[in-house]
């Protein structure tokens, strides 16, 4: 009886099938049935969607991380490349003032560049990359593009050290580039401040005047600026007058220097002759 009934039912869709092949007669039940069975469709499709719109996601996110990472890399790159050109540009800029001041200059002179600073915190020198291979000698000076630095101090075959002129253990003979006033330059130890000893009370110095070597002693040549008075006070009771300097060189910036070559090595007095550490 079962098999008759689905026979029955076999024959029936089969019979339905041609008709449908060949008349229109069924088109009307067709959109009838499409309507009543496309809620039934779209639910058994929503399981399908799902999953599919979960691997997209899935990959979409995996795509954003990875494209992330590697716009974070290229950025980070980039911004130590920009780094490098800022500090390219600067010491270009350094080296052109360099260059110029070189330029002004009527000795042979010679580039150097600083390879290390003492870590002593009492002594203010710094060793650079030319030594006796290079001409390099004892009491040479040492320049910027902006002023005297200090001297050599010791000479090795490819290095050398240099005493800046703010160490307590140097002095420099100077004078007042506005009316000739002569003074003695002493390394206070900072950086940014020299003093002028033994400077009498009636002595015609002012603040903001420039300081130049004298040239007397012949350590230093003469002419070249040494700093800028800063302060001038004049202490009642005491015979000289308490005057402080900043150094025309940038001491603690300066990466190249030159080395003043002339024609003959100076010999200085003792007075003058900076202490060579032990």
């Amino acid at each position: 009886m079962q098999s008759q009934r689905v026979t029955v039912l076999v024959a029936l869709a089969l019979a339905l099938m041609w008709v449908d092949h060949h008349y229109s007669w069924l088109q009307p039940a067709r959109m009838v049935s499409g309507y009543l069975l496309e809620p039934a469709q779209t639910t058994a499709m929503v399981p399908s969607a799902l999953v599919n719109w979960f691997g997209e996601s899935a990959a979409t996110r995996q795509e954003l991380l990875h494209a992330n990472k590697q716009l974070s890399a290229r950025n980070l790159i980039l911004e130590t490349r920009v780094q490098r050109l800022a500090a390219l540009e600067a010491e270009n800029i350094e080296l052109r003032e360099l260059l110029n001041a070189s330029e002004k200059l009527g000795s042979r002179v010679l580039v150097s560049s600083v390879l290390a600073v003492d870590p002593d915190p009492y002594s203010q020198q710094i060793f650079i990359n030319k030594g006796s291979e290079d001409d390099v000698f004892v009491g040479q000076p040492v320049l910027d593009a902006y002023g005297l630095l200090g001297q050599v101090i010791d000479v090795l075959p490819r290095r050398s050290r240099v005493l800046m002129i703010a160490d307590s253990n140097h002095a420099i003979p100077v004078q007042v580039n506005r009316n000739g006033v002569r003074a003695i330059a002493a390394g206070t130890g900072a950086l940014d401040s020299l003093e002028l000893i033994y400077v009498p009370n009636t002595a015609d110095i002012e603040v903001g005047d420039l300081l130049i070597s004298s040239g007397l002693g012949g350590r230093y040549p003469k002419g070249y600026p040494v700093a800028t008075v800063t302060q001038v006070e004049n202490i009642a009771g005491k015979p000289f007058a308490s005057v402080t300097a900043k150094p025309s060189a940038h001491l603690d910036r300066s990466r190249h220097l030159l080395l003043l070559f002339s024609d003959t090595q100076p010999q200085t007095p003792a007075e003058f002759t900076a202490e060579q550490p032990k």
